[in-house]
């Protein structure tokens, strides 16, 4: 063991300083300007509205524009994202009826959307970290959520969830 040490003022410390271990104590960064907190917010929403744009532009309506599911082509079923691009078509054109029949877990995802980039904003511009730390259990209600909802636009009596 060695001994401790001590300064001018007689005080007396270990082998690593009169800060212990980790050395003195760091201050805060100074905060970032506004434009660099408000690229990555703006970013997400710039790119999300240009999918949107193109989506409300090209006709999901019309074949031979996107692609057919996978689930649907090969095994007749609808997947939980069945009708999501004739969704979002319809409501980028103010059809929220429309929408809400041919994927009404993707209208409430666009609220959901909505919600964050809003949050993500304010947090921004206040110079707060944005975090979602979600639970595993609310994980597992997501994915009940959207098993209960495939399963049901499947039966007969959920003919109203089907796109």
């Amino acid at each position: 063991m060695s001994e401790p040490y001590s300064d001018a003022s007689g005080h007396a410390y270990g082998p690593w300083g009169p800060y212990g271990a980790y050395g003195p104590p760091v201050p805060p960064p100074p905060p970032r300007p506004l434009a660099r907190r408000l690229l990555a917010p703006l970013g997400a929403l710039a790119g999300v509205a240009a999918a949107f744009a193109y989506v409300g532009s090209v006709d999901p309506n019309e074949p031979g524009h996107y692609p057919v599911c996978p689930l649907l082509r090969f095994a007749g079923l609808y997947c939980p994202g069945c009708g999501g691009l004739r969704s979002a078509h319809a409501f980028i054109h103010g059809d929220l009826g429309t929408a809400l029949g041919a994927n009404a877990l993707a209208v409430v995802g666009y609220g959901i959307f909505a919600v964050v980039m809003v949050l993500w904003l304010v947090r921004a511009v206040r110079g707060l970290p944005m975090r979602l730390a979600i639970s595993p259990a609310w994980w597992w209600g997501i994915g009940a959520v959207l098993t209960l909802f495939t399963v049901v636009r499947n039966l007969p009596f959920g003919a109203a969830l089907a796109p």
